[in-house]
């Protein structure tokens, strides 16, 4: 079994470039890509801890499973408005665009 700090220093690594494109990006997509690797650094904190258990339980890899699952839909209804807003406005960086405010 490999050692959990290796594990951990992916994920930090993960959630770094996360946040990184969070803070910085303006375009649409890439802060939902952004948005995509803090699941990911999140889902790799819950295998590494599942997997330190003796024996490993299941239950973090179904929990996994289910955030993927969920990870999947936001990623599809994100991309969906990302499209609408794009045939409405041909822009899709969001500093740009000033139909969304109330």
């Amino acid at each position: 079994m490999e050692p959990l700090s290796s594990f951990f220093a992916v994920s930090v690594i993960l959630l770094g470039i996360g946040i990184y494109g969070l803070t910085t990006k303006r375009n649409a997509i890439r802060i939902l890509f952004s948005v995509e690797l803090i699941y990911n650094a999140a889902n790799l904190n819950i295998i590494a801890f599942a997997r330190l258990r003796n024996p490993p339980i299941v239950t973090g890899q179904v929990l996994v499973l289910f955030t993927i699952a969920l990870a999947a839909m936001e990623a599809a209804v994100g991309l969906s408005i990302i499209i609408l807003v794009s045939r409405l406005n041909a822009e899709i960086d969001l500093s740009k665009l000033s139909k969304l405010k109330g």
